[in-house]
């Protein structure tokens, strides 16, 4: 063999050659996205693992992101089964306090107005059919549009169920939004409220005592198993989570799942979500069209907590801040921490946190409840 062909073959395994542009653009996207985790702290726990898988994913000629592959090998074991969401629930549920909610329970009203950004999507996805070339059934509509409720694990969850094919596009696109929350609220909330409206103070919460946050996670499940079992998988892995946290007898596990399960299992979906940012799985125009239609959800469901909470004003002796609507989507925290910095850059004695919380977690249950009414009612359409 020749010098001239040794070299070529040496030059041909090389990264360099193997990178497509498409590949190229991905790498790129996946950098920045590790950019926005750290110098900007747009959600790092989930950015920076995300960004680091696309990179990973696009990695010539190794096949990471496949089957066999590192990433791949982790996708198939806990996203195409819908595992690591229920985890990811134990978890949330073992930091989510109910508190809040249960202090102020009408803005459970505000996380479920939050939820028709997934049906309002879901319409829009099946009316793309009359465009040439798209042509999703209504569980892949389904699918695309529970990305409305900014719910990550229930996105997976349901998409799993409903649209295995569609799974990554919609991974990808739910948990960007996830992170995304304080670029894309502040501008959809800032729009449909007046600065007197962003400066209303709210009355301090009540008390809520050890037995009602006990009962809370039970009577919740309850509820669920009697009218909506499709739920159940959701919302007793949340129920769980909360009750061995307020239980106050349990704090081993509480701590386990607080800490060690929730990290571990935010690893390994973050690198299997990246896992789908290869650019022969992503730059597809149905893929594009997800992300478009999954952006068109998130504001839709802001939007509607926001005006909701208006509504609200005009029959309530004691105000809301409609701010605290826009939390009603599941991004829990960072949809109630962006509310409650609009309310101080309004006025700087404005403290909504606590009150953002309660449609907060009102809208992680509420995102459950809509994906179990959509796993309930969609195979009745065949």
């Amino acid at each position: 063999m020749s010098i001239g062909n040794t070299l070529a073959e040496l030059w041909s395994s090389t990264g360099v050659a193997g990178l497509g542009p498409g590949q190229l653009t991905m790498i790129v996207i996946g950098l920045v996205l590790i950019y926005l985790a750290i110098a900007k702290k747009f959600e790092p726990l989930l950015l920076l693992p995300i960004g680091f898988g696309g990179i990973l994913a696009n990695i010539p000629f190794i096949g990471i992101a496949e089957a066999e592959g590192f990433i791949g090998i982790i996708y198939g074991f806990g996203i195409e089964n819908g595992l690591f969401p229920l985890f990811i629930f134990i978890g949330v549920g073992a930091l989510t306090d109910f508190g809040p909610l249960l202090a102020n329970p009408r803005t459970a009203l505000l996380g479920a107005a939050a939820q028709f950004g997934i049906f309002a999507t879901l319409l829009g996805a099946l009316g793309l059919g009359l465009i040439d070339g798209i042509d999703f059934t209504i569980a892949e509509a389904a699918a695309i549009g529970i990305i409305g409720g900014a719910d990550g694990p229930t996105a997976i969850f349901l998409a799993s169920r409903l649209s295995p094919r569609l799974l990554g596009s919609v991974a990808v696109a739910a948990y960007s939004y996830m992170a995304l929350v304080p670029v894309i609220q502040p501008p959809i909330a800032k729009l449909l409220t007046t600065k007197a409206e962003r400066e209303i103070k709210m009355e301090q919460l009540r008390h809520v005592t050890k037995t009602e946050r006990i009962l809370f996670p039970i009577v919740v499940l309850v509820v669920c198993i009697v009218l909506l079992p499709s739920a159940t998988p959701l919302i007793g892995a949340l129920m769980f989570g909360n009750l061995i946290k307020e239980s106050t007898v349990t704090d081993r596990l509480s701590k386990a799942a607080q800490n060690e399960l929730l990290n571990i299992v935010t690893i390994l979906l973050g690198l299997a979500v990246g896992s789908q940012l290869s650019a022969d799985k992503f730059l597809t125009f149905e893929t594009l069209g997800i992300v478009v239609l999954g952006l068109v959800a998130f504001a839709i469901g802001t939007a509607s907590g926001v005006l909701l909470a208006k509504i609200m004003n005009k029959f309530s002796r004691h105000p809301i801040n409609p701010l605290i609507g826009a939390a009603g989507v599941s991004a829990v925290p960072m949809a109630a921490r962006v509310a409650n910095k609009l309310g101080q850059d309004a006025n700087p004695d404005n403290h909504l946190l606590m009150h953002a919380m309660g449609p907060n977690v009102a809208g992680v249950i509420g995102s459950a409840v809509a994906a179990g009414v959509l796993l309930a009612i969609v195979p009745l359409f065949g």
